[in-house]
């Protein structure tokens, strides 16, 4: 067929993992770059790129990330933008701007995000501030073309419910409740998942952990890997302790073919999808549920005229084996399969979790694997929030028939049957759902809970009671009654 000069193509991506410490991210975010378009084959490519689009930075704050790399990269972009947090930010941005190459918008756009996490906790620890860019209020901030994701509903609050680590034990939990098995034998079934994630890490040449770890020890307790929040040990949480950046460029094909690219580094964006679960977790169908995954995902394949068999290469997002775990059912995918891994970088326990940006890796990771297996269909989902916002991206070596295709599935999503979140309930409840946070030291600190309430609907809480923490460690099934205070805290009926 007869190429669309407008259609988009990723021609390259860079990877970096600096670990001596000590960079700025956009310093890291311009290295990246100028290993993509070293992969690429054209050193010309940065001077055009005519958008700069961030991906959301934790360890400093800019207020035009984008401008700065330009700088630094020799470009003059005429386009900046930035994102909120959230992991689904990267495939966001690349629909975004696969769109806005087929449509004329953009010519050549750079993708980009970098954490200099280790060295800023290290000095912050030692009172010390780096001395990095600062751009004065004189600089406008970059556009923000992808809001935060929210994080902090009532029902979640008043259970001190405020981070990722805490509330994706209770999916695990409710996976573990569903499937019927015990606890022993959920953590050798999660163990042994994150020992295949290490397994692909340890021949990734851009992994931060490049080690296999059995299951055994990634499930065990030790001076090395402490108990986080119950069933995980630190081993099966995201690893942010990092100092990591990657890149991608974008181009037309017009530009692609100008610049002499090689058309075996051309990897075509097929398809795009968004959407979003329920924003409360207390609203939530089910816990161990994501309508979101399920519906969006989908809709990629069904954009890009393929079946979910038809995948030979898929990353899937892993901040912590549940998020696996819900997405690989909803999109039909199994678990177990040697010839087809969930992730194809080590996920973010092992490949490294560079808090937003850890898409952007394994897009530039998926492009290499696609070059090397020309025709061979490529699947990336991305993950904001508490299994909240998700992001979809098909690629290919072929050009997609029709040209790139996106879509927003929310209208679908939203009319999926919900709960009835009760932020201010006081009184009786059943368990659906439960997690121990534990101390540095290893003892049983505070315990979280999921209700539901007489009515049907869902109540957040939680327990500091050695009595209770001792009951959550030690029970088997859900329904045990409880009994819901008015600030959230509970205890056994």
């Amino acid at each position: 067929m007869t190429l669309d000069p407008r259609t988009p193509v990723l021609v390259g991506g860079g990877q970096i993992n600096n670990r001596d410490g000590g960079r700025e991210p956009v310093d890291l975010i311009a290295d990246a770059a100028r290993l993509a378009a070293d992969e690429a084959g054209s050193a010309r490519l940065l001077e055009l790129v005519d958008s700069v689009r961030i991906v959301g930075l934790l360890s400093w704050k800019y207020r035009d990330p984008g401008a700065l790399v330009g700088e630094r990269i020799g470009a003059a972009p005429r386009h900046t933008a930035y994102t909120g947090s959230g992991g689904s930010t990267p495939q966001v941005l690349v629909n975004a701007a696969s769109e806005d190459i087929a449509a004329g918008r953009s010519d050549v756009v750079l993708i980009g995000g970098a954490e200099s996490w280790r060295t800023r906790m290290k000095l912050r620890g030692l009172g010390i501030r780096p001395d990095w860019t600062v751009q004065d209020e004189s600089v406008p901030k970059a556009p923000l073309v992808v809001d935060e994701v929210p994080m902090q509903s009532d029902t979640e609050m008043r259970a001190g419910l405020d981070r990722p680590a805490y509330i994706y034990p209770l999916f695990e939990q409710a996976l573990r409740i569903t499937d019927g098995r015990t606890m022993g034998e959920h953590r050798d079934a999660i163990g042994a998942l994150w020992s295949g994630f290490s397994k692909v890490a340890a021949t990734n040449p851009h992994a931060w952990t490049q080690r296999e770890y059995t299951a055994a020890e990634i499930v065990t307790p030790s001076a090395d890997n402490r108990w986080i929040v119950s069933p995980y040990t630190k081993l099966l949480n995201s690893n942010n302790m990092v100092e990591q950046g990657a890149a991608l460029l974008l181009c037309s094909a017009e530009v692609a073919t100008r610049l002499g690219i090689p058309r075996e580094n051309w990897v075509f964006p097929q398809s795009g999808t968004e959407s979003h679960d329920t924003y409360d977790i207390a609203e939530r169908g089910a816990l161990d549920r994501s309508p979101a995954i399920r519906i969006a995902g989908a809709r990629a394949l069904e954009l890009a005229g393929i079946g979910v068999d038809d995948v030979a290469h898929v990353d899937v997002y892993s901040c912590f084996p549940s998020a696996v775990q819900v997405a690989a059912r909803e999109l039909g995918l199994p678990l177990d399969d040697p010839g087809r891994p969930l992730t194809l970088t080590g996920g973010l326990t092992f490949a490294g979790g560079p808090w937003n940006n850890y898409s952007t890796h394994a897009i530039a990771t998926l492009a290499t694997r696609l070059r090397e297996s020309p025709g061979s269909y490529g699947l990336v989902t991305a993950n904001s929030g508490y299994l909240t916002k998700h992001a979809f991206g098909v690629y290919r070596t072929e050009p997609p028939v029709g040209g790139f295709r996106r879509d927003d599935v929310q209208a679908a999503v939203d009319r999926e049957p919900t709960t009835k979140a009760h932020p201010t309930y006081a009184g009786p409840a059943r368990a659906e759902s439960w997690a121990v946070l534990y101390d540095r030291s290893g003892a049983p600190e505070r315990g979280f809970l999921a209700g539901r309430t007489p009515d049907g609907g869902r109540t957040l809480a939680s327990t500091t009671d050695p009595a209770a923490l001792n009951r959550l460690l030690a029970a088997e099934e859900a329904g045990e009654g409880v009994v819901v205070a008015e600030d959230g805290g509970f205890g056994f009926d």
